[in-house]
């Protein structure tokens, strides 16, 4: 009886991987020709093309030397679908999303709904998965990008709607309607640009290194065109003892922003002293909603000064604001300008070890004056004009609001991107994390006019 020899198995053929930018490469192909072309063109099955083309997007979305986007299955698919909605509510209202709000609501949610969410935990790594199951990233703000929000046209309606029902039920004067704005400036006003070389990877720009040195400037006008003496901020305890020049009101905080107190101070010093303002006429102003501007005792102040406020709406500023929409920008370039100056030629002082100090105080508000005297009245009474506040009653001049804003003077986009703690679109920001930031601003969306 012959012997048979064992069947000899062959190994199991290994399964082949391809990366995303092979697979891309065979989706060009068969879009230029077709499906089976491209297999044979490549070696591949012609229901590998067909799936590859499929799922184009996906894979132009990951990494090249990717082979699989494999996300992972969730295991609470409810809670994830109701956190994902809650980002995607926030985001498009504009307000700020952070991982730890995320993982606070998560619980929150587990919480009152117990048969979807059994033994969940918001540990960083369920977090981060969630990221990347639903393309959620971490970002920075970005001033020139900024989402308004969803209920942009209805708001900017309610905004002009109540201006236009004050102005005719007690007929102010020009000189009568004032808009007022807090803004942070640095005691290095660096620019992001300079004339340099070419070739070079470094560029290096010289600072006395008080970037992160701030104060606060309180600039107001009128929309006949005057503007009122700037208010400037410093971080101390005490008024230091310096001639401060004339054309400007200097006030002193422990934290060098602006506070319940300092907007007393200022309608006190500036608002009531403006031309016209000791008769106390009926007067409007308009402001954001920074929390110190809707304090009790402001708003009884502001009646017995007999003047009527208005209200802009949280994250509109940039539209219905004179001051951010037209004036901001000219203002800081102006002061960037005379800071280049002083850089290069100016009187400076230095420390034992030979490092030079900021600017003193004083050189500071001769800055200020300037730059602010620099923006001219014309300018002033556009800006008004183009926000829809001082625009004629019939009309006749409601095309101001769609002026081409390349050919206007003045830019809508601030010149520089650092966060501005006066920034109304940031309201909804933990107390916490508003004391860190500087952030004051009141927690309300809506409409307010009083």
């Amino acid at each position: 009886m012959a012997n048979r020899e064992d069947p000899i198995l062959a190994p199991p053929a290994r399964r082949k991987k391809y990366e995303a930018g092979f697979k891309l490469k065979v989706v060009n192909f068969a879009m230029q020709h077709n499906n089976c072309a491209a297999a044979r063109q490549y070696g591949v099955t012609e229901k590998m093309v067909r799936d590859w083309k499929a799922n184009e997007k996906a894979l132009r979305s990951m990494p090249r030397g990717k082979c699989a986007l494999r996300r992972g299955t969730p295991h609470w698919p409810e809670l994830e679908k109701h956190v994902a909605d809650m980002v995607n509510e926030h985001r498009q209202s504009g307000y700020i999303v952070t991982r730890n709000q995320i993982c606070l609501f998560a619980l929150q949610w587990a919480k009152s709904n117990p048969d979807h969410s059994n033994r969940f935990k918001a540990t960083v790594s369920w977090c981060t998965r969630l990221f990347e199951r639903h393309n959620l990233v971490l970002r920075q703000k970005t001033k020139s990008e900024q989402k308004l929000p969803a209920d942009l046209e209805a708001k900017v309606n309610s905004f002009h709607r109540y201006v236009i029902q004050q102005r005719n039920k007690h007929g102010y004067v020009l000189s009568s309607i004032g808009n007022m704005d807090e803004t942070t400036m640095n005691f290095d006003m660096v620019g992001n640009r300079t004339v340099h070389p070419k070739g070079e990877k470094t560029i290096l720009i010289k600072t006395t290194g008080h970037e992160k040195s701030s104060f606060t400037v309180v600039l107001a006008c009128t929309a006949d065109g005057a503007k009122l003496r700037p208010m400037i901020i410093f971080k101390r305890k005490t008024m230091p003892k310096l001639k401060f020049p004339v054309g400007c009101f200097v006030h002193v905080h422990e934290k060098g922003w602006m506070d319940e107190e300092g907007v007393k101070l200022w309608l006190d010093n500036v608002w009531s002293r403006r031309p016209g303002g000791l008769i106390q006429k009926r007067s409007l102003l308009v402001w954001d909603m920074f929390r110190a501007h809707l304090t009790p005792s402001t708003k009884q102040r502001l009646a017995r000064i007999n003047t009527d406020v208005a209200v802009i709406p949280a994250g509109l500023t940039s539209l219905v604001q004179p001051l951010d929409v037209c004036l901001n920008k000219p203002f800081k370039d102006h002061i960037l300008e005379q800071w280049n100056e002083w850089m290069v030629s100016g009187e400076k002082s230095f420390t034992k070890e030979g490092n030079m100090c900021a600017p003193q105080l004083d050189v500071l508000c001769k800055f200020v004056i300037k730059a602010w005297n620099d923006i001219d009245a014309e300018t002033v009474i556009k800006s008004f004009k183009k926000c829809g506040i001082s625009n004629s009653l019939d009309g006749m001049e409601d095309d101001y609001l769609w002026q081409d804003e390349e050919k206007a003077e003045a830019e809508t986009i601030p010149s520089d991107t650092e966060l501005d703690p006066y920034d109304d679109c940031l309201t909804n920001v933990p107390q916490d994390v508003i004391d860190l930031l500087m952030i004051s601003d009141d927690e309300q969306e809506d409409f307010e006019g009083f």
